[in-house]
C-alpha cells in the first residue's frame, strides 16, 4: 500500500457549498423534529424510532439515496454529502436506522457487485421504503477474522439460512438483512427477506438504547446468494467512515452545549467559562474535535475517491473519533456540574453513545493494530 502519494484531491477536504446548504437543512430539520425528548419517547416504538422523521428525511432531502447511483434510483452524488447526513444525525442523536440502512447494508449491496440484488434492494433503500442491516460481518458483533456462525445450506427450493449471530444493528425491525454466511466452498453474502417463522429476533437491552440491537437466529430462512465471495471489507470501512463522521457531530454538539453553559452558569459572580481551568478543558476538546474532523474527512473522501487508502483512513477516523467523543461526553457531563448527572439531562444519552460507538467497528486499539499490519509495522513488544 503506498501511503506517500494517496490519490485525494485537496479540495475533497473542504466542504462545497452544497453540502454546506445541505447542513443547513438538516440541522434545521432535526432541531425541529428530533430531540432527546423524542429519543425517549420513540424507544418504545416498535420500530425504535420516528417513521414520520424516517420518510422526510427520504423524501423531502433524499439522505437515503445521496450516495446511490442514479441508475439504482440515487441521487448519484458522493460519499461526502452522505457523510454531512451522518454527522449532523450524530449532533441530533438521531435514532433511525440511517447507519445500518444506509452507511452498510446499502454498501454491502453496492460492494457485491450483484446488479440484480441492487436492482432490487437499493431503489426502495432510497426512497425509504425498506430498512435493512448487516449480519455475521466481522466487526459488528462478530470477531473479525473467525468463520462466520451462519450456515447456508441448499435446500430444495434454493438456499436456506440456520444459525444465529447477536448484537445485530436494528436487527430486530429491519426489512431486509445482509448475510455473511459460511457454504462448503467458503464464505459468501445472502439477502434475507427474514420471515417471522424461519427468522427470529430477539431485541438485546444495551447501553445505548437510542441504537437498537438484537440476536437473530435462522431456522431454514430462504435466502439469496449474491457475488461470489463474502468479503465484507469495503462496506465494513463504508460504514466505519459513517459511524466516524456521527461521531464527529456527537462531538460538536457536546463542545457547543458545553461553551453555551459554561457561558451563562455563574459562580462566585462571573460566569465559570472564564476562569482560566475551565477554559483549558474545553480547548482540549476543541483540538481533539478539530483533530476527528480532519481525519473523518480524509476517511470521508477515500470511500469515493482512493479505496485502496479507505482501509488506513477508515480505522484511523475510527480511533481517533471514538475517543474524541469519549472526551467531549465526558466534559459535557462534567462541566455541567450537578444537573449533567441527572437522567432529565441529555448528557448521559451521548455518554451512552459515545461508549457504544467505540466498540461498535471493533476498539481503538484494535483499530491501531491493524494500521500497523497495513503499513508494515509490528506494534507487539519486543521479548
Amino acid at each position: 500500500m503506498n501511503l506517500r502519494h494517496p490519490d485525494i484531491d485537496p479540495q475533497l477536504l473542504s466542504e462545497t457549498h452544497e453540502q454546506r446548504e445541505l447542513r443547513s437543512v438538516l440541522r434545521e430539520l432535526f432541531a425541529s423534529a428530533s430531540g432527546p425528548e423524542d429519543v425517549r419517547k420513540h424507544q418504545a416504538t416498535p420500530r425504535g424510532h420516528d417513521e414520520a422523521l424516517w420518510t422526510r428525511l427520504a423524501g423531502e432531502i433524499g439522505v437515503h439515496g445521496l450516495a446511490i447511483p442514479e441508475e439504482h434510483g440515487g441521487s448519484g452524488f458522493t460519499f461526502a454529502e452522505l457523510a454531512v447526513a451522518f454527522e449532523e444525525s450524530g449532533r441530533a442523536l438521531y435514532c433511525g436506522p440511517l447507519l445500518s440502512t444506509v452507511g452498510l447494508a446499502a454498501y454491502a449491496l453496492l460492494g457485491s457487485g450483484d446488479r440484480q440484488a441492487c436492482e432490487r434492494y437499493l431503489p426502495r433503500i432510497a426512497d425509504g421504503t425498506l430498512t435493512a442491516t448487516v449480519a455475521g460481518f466481522g466487526g459488528c458483533g462478530v470477531p473479525e477474522g473467525t468463520v462466520p456462525a451462519v450456515r447456508a445450506e441448499r435446500g430444495a427450493s434454493g438456499w436456506v439460512l440456520r444459525g444465529e449471530t447477536d448484537f445485530v444493528l436494528d436487527g430486530a425491525g429491519a426489512d431486509l438483512i445482509v448475510v455473511r454466511a459460511h457454504t462448503p466452498e467458503g464464505a459468501r453474502l445472502f439477502t434475507c427477506e427474514a420471515a417471522q417463522d424461519t427468522c427470529v429476533r430477539t431485541p438485546r437491552r444495551v447501553l445505548d438504547e437510542t441504537r437498537r440491537q438484537a440476536q437473530v437466529t435462522f431456522r431454514g430462512a430462504p435466502a439469496t446468494a449474491m457475488g461470489e465471495s463474502g468479503d465484507v471489507e469495503f462496506a465494513l470501512d463504508a460504514g466505519r467512515a459513517a459511524l466516524a463522521a456521527e461521531q464527529l457531530g456527537g462531538s460538536g454538539h457536546a463542545l457547543d452545549a458545553t461553551v453555551e453553559f459554561v457561558s451563562q452558569r455563574e459562580q462566585f459572580g462571573r460566569p465559570i467559562g472564564s476562569f482560566q481551568a475551565v477554559k483549558h478543558r474545553l480547548a482540549d476538546v476543541l483540538v481533539a474535535v478539530e483533530a476527528a474532523r480532519s481525519a473523518s474527512a480524509y476517511a470521508t473522501a477515500c470511500v469515493a475517491a482512493a479505496p485502496a487508502q479507505l482501509p488506513v483512513a477508515a480505522s484511523a477516523a475510527a480511533a481517533v473519533c471514538s475517543e474524541t467523543f469519549r472526551l467531549a461526553t465526558a466534559e459535557y457531563v462534567q462541566l455541567h456540574g450537578g444537573i449533567g448527572f441527572t437522567w432529565e439531562h441529555p448528557a448521559h444519552l451521548y455518554v451512552r453513545r459515545a461508549r457504544s460507538s467505540a466498540v461498535l467497528f471493533g476498539t481503538a486499539d484494535r483499530h491501531r493494530d491493524r494500521i500497523a499490519g497495513l503499513i508494515g509495522l509490528d506494534r507487539r513488544p519486543a521479548a
